[in-house]
């Protein structure tokens, strides 16, 4: 009986290593083609957006930005596991690339707007980088995150609509150093959902990642143009 329990016992364990080792090597083949889709919606994104700021294409407007942001968000959402959804992902980022356009050359039109542009985008790139890299070397599980992430978001998504539609100038600062806060901790809280098999399909992980480089260097913007302002 005992050892039939140890043999038992040897089996269950070299099981769960199994599985283990499963779930790592399927997480870092997510991460990789993550990582690959993410740095080609980036690339689209900013050709999208440098020829709307050269073409001086005005703005949608925050309806339709966010009618044609939501829309293309499900429909990335329900084409997941489908080759459309590669083309649904190119579309959202595109047309994100479109909506930063006149945001750009706002800050381009600036005394020293170059400047802030291109710090923030220095300063989005490092704090991805530096974020991403902590978690995959360290390893950590950062999903205990989640809850404080999704009521973070919820309340700066509402507060910001508050402060555009009244005008409040420091609400909106408040508001984007807020947002520079949860999208760091989005970038833990997504790469370790990557690679610990939190997050099994590579469209949707883009996805995220995607729209959360994007809401930091809007923010980093504002408060960079903020300062500049001083």
């Amino acid at each position: 009986m005992k050892i039939l329990s140890r043999n038992t016992h040897n089996t269950h364990n070299a099981q769960t290593v199994s599985y283990i080792d499963t779930q790592a090597v399927s997480g870092h083949k997510v991460l990789r083609n993550t990582y690959m889709l993410l740095s080609m919606t980036l690339l689209f994104s900013a050709l999208t957006a440098g020829a709307t700021v050269a073409f001086a294409i005005p703005g949608p407007g925050i309806l339709l930005t966010l009618v044609g942001y939501f829309g293309l968000l499900f429909a990335t959402t329900k084409l997941q596991n489908s080759a459309w959804g590669i083309a649904s992902v190119f579309a959202l980022t595109g047309f994100m690339g479109y909506t930063l356009g006149p945001v750009l050359s706002h800050y381009l039109g600036m005394a020293g707007g170059s400047s802030i542009v291109m710090t923030a985008m220095a300063m989005t790139g490092l704090i991805f980088m530096g974020l991403s890299a902590y978690v995959l070397i360290s390893k950590r599980d950062f999903s205990f995150m989640a809850g404080f992430l999704m009521i973070g978001m919820i309340v700066a998504f509402v507060t910001s609509l508050g402060a555009l539609f009244f005008q409040i100038p420091a609400l909106s600062l408040a508001i984007s150093a807020m947002m520079v806060l949860l999208m760091s901790g989005m970038i833990l809280f997504e790469t370790s959902n990557i690679i610990h098999g939190g997050e099994t399909n590579y469209i949707m992980a883009t996805v995220s990642l995607y729209v959360t480089i994007f809401n930091l260097f809007t923010s980093l913007l504002q408060l960079l143009g903020v300062i500049e302002k001083e």
